[in-house]
């Protein structure tokens, strides 16, 4: 449950929404979900003081996810439930456990936001360190509303991360979407992206991590986070360093719904550091420093794998895993 006494030093806005998820019996179960809300929960299941700025529906799939959050200790800047229902998504699994989605989400409530109500909402949490968003927050449909939140929150010298986590089944102009995930990306000081968003958003470039380069050219970031599927994930920063690594454990894994998302809550948890202590400095970054926050991204997605739909783990699960030493680092 939230602690009222607890530092909050991350907001997130964006997608909070059910996945029907198909079952092999041709039914569908719902699941709490959206990379956003994922993201949210995970931060505060490690430890991080997290807000989360998006309104929530009265209904009864929006009061599952306003429990999930609250359960996790997520602080909720709009805690009154709106009029409008909860978004939807409707998730396929391929033979590998990677989702697919169709989405339902007009007029609805995670939605009802404004760029006003989010500054409002950002403003209002004392002692804020940094703000991240992504995925459906990106569609260009949106973008009146989180491209000026974004804006104003790096001027008020927060640290911006965005997840260009992209779902190309929510739009239909293939390029009016790149062009609004580049605008969001201009505004980040920490960009987190997987080799399919960068095939998309990238379509010329083969190679991921020489398109994961590309966007310190689109943007004012230090750090890129580059994830690849059982392949491992990099970190990449802006003067040319790069730091890979893979989990080496053998891994009973179940499905990779919210993977990327625990990997961006590991990440940024170990950027962000304990309560009390200074964040990482994105533009001064030790290799000690990126080892480590490397390291926690991939052991928080390992134990997502291993369990059915987004359930992230807890600081301490993440540290028990850790300490096997499991995540192994390409030589540099």
């Amino acid at each position: 449950m939230e602690n009222p006494s607890i530092q909050i030093r991350v907001a997130t806005a964006g997608e909070a929404l059910i996945d029907l998820v198909a079952r092999n019996d041709q039914l569908f179960a719902p699941c709490a979900g959206g990379a956003v809300y994922n993201l949210t929960r995970a931060l505060a299941l490690q430890g991080t003081g997290t807000a989360y700025l998006n309104p929530l529906s009265g209904d009864r799939f929006g009061r599952l996810l306003t429990d999930g959050l609250r359960e996790a200790g997520v602080r909720l800047a709009q805690a009154a439930p709106v009029a409008e229902p909860t978004s939807l998504a409707v998730v396929a699994l391929d033979a590998a456990g990677k989702p697919e989605y169709a989405f339902y989400r007009e007029g609805v409530a995670d939605r009802a936001v404004s760029a006003e109500s989010l500054i409002a909402g950002t403003r209002a949490q004392a002692g804020l360190q940094a703000v991240c968003t992504g995925c459906l927050a990106l569609a260009p449909e949106d973008r009146e509303r989180y491209l000026p939140w974004l804006q104003a929150c790096r001027a008020q010298g927060l640290l911006v991360v965005v997840d260009a986590n992209l779902r190309p089944s929510v739009v239909a102009d293939a390029n009016a979407y790149r062009d609004s995930v580049r605008a969001a990306l201009a505004q980040a000081d920490v960009i987190k992206a997987s080799d399919d968003d960068l095939a998309l958003l990238l379509p010329d470039m083969a190679d991921p991590v020489a398109a994961a380069r590309a966007l310190f050219a689109l943007s004012p970031a230090r750090l890129v986070a580059l994830t690849r599927g059982a392949e491992g994930a990099s970190l990449l920063a802006r003067d040319g360093r790069i730091w890979t690594a893979r989990e080496t454990a053998a891994l009973d894994v179940v499905d990779t719904v919210g993977a990327g998302d625990c990997f961006l809550a590991g990440l940024l948890s170990e950027l962000l550091g304990e309560e009390g202590a200074a964040r990482v400095n994105v533009h001064e970054i030790t290799d000690g420093e990126a080892r480590r926050i490397l390291a926690r991204g991939i052991a928080s997605a390992s134990f997502c794998v291993q369990r059915q739909g987004c359930v992230p783990p807890s600081q301490s699960e993440v540290r028990q895993w850790l300490a096997r030493g499991s995540v192994v680092f390409d030589a540099s």
